[in-house]
C-alpha cells in the first residue's frame, strides 16, 4: 500500500507541473487512487466560445485526463498513452469549478479501458466518456517529472 501511494503521489506531480497546467489551465487539481482519479479545473472566460460556455476542448481535456489517470494508477512502470477516446456532451457549463471523475473499467498486460464523467459545481453530470490507452515505452521516471 505505502508503494502505491508513492506512486499516486508522483503521478501528480508530474501531472500538475507540466506546462499545459502550469501554463495554461492553472487551477487544476488531481486526486489518483488505484483505478480511479479526479481532475478538477475552475472555469475562466479565456476557455468559452462565441457562444460564452466553455469550449469541447475543455470537457476533453478533463474527461481524458481522469480516465487517463485511472489506468496509469494500476500501471508503475510505464506512461500510458491515449489510443482512442469518446465524448459525449450533455450540458453546457459556463461559471464554478468542473470534476471529471474517471474509472478503470479494464486491464490486460498492455491495454486498458477507463470511463469518466464530468460534473458542475452543483454535481450535476453534463459530459461523460470512454477511451482505450496502452502502455509506451516510456518509464515511469524522474526524466518526464514522476518524482
Amino acid at each position: 500500500m505505502r508503494d502505491n501511494i508513492s506512486h499516486y503521489k508522483k503521478l501528480k506531480n508530474m501531472y500538475l507541473n507540466a506546462n499545459i497546467n502550469t501554463d495554461i489551465y492553472s487551477t487544476t487539481t488531481v486526486k489518483i487512487e488505484e483505478g480511479y482519479s479526479e481532475v478538477g479545473l475552475i472555469i475562466s472566460k479565456k476557455y468559452f466560445h462565441a457562444l460564452g460556455a466553455i469550449h469541447g476542448s475543455i470537457y476533453f481535456k478533463l474527461l481524458d485526463d481522469a480516465a487517463f489517470w485511472s489506468v496509469n494508477s494500476v500501471v508503475t512502470d510505464y506512461f500510458c498513452l491515449t489510443t482512442s477516446f469518446n465524448i459525449h456532451l450533455i450540458k453546457p457549463a459556463s461559471t464554478g469549478k468542473l470534476l471529471a471523475k474517471g474509472n478503470l473499467k479494464f486491464k490486460s498486460k498492455n491495454i486498458f479501458h477507463a470511463e469518466s464523467s464530468l460534473y458542475n459545481e452543483d454535481g450535476i453530470e453534463i459530459a461523460f466518456g470512454t477511451g482505450s490507452f496502452c502502455k509506451s515505452k516510456i518509464t515511469l521516471d524522474s526524466n518526464i517529472g514522476y518524482i
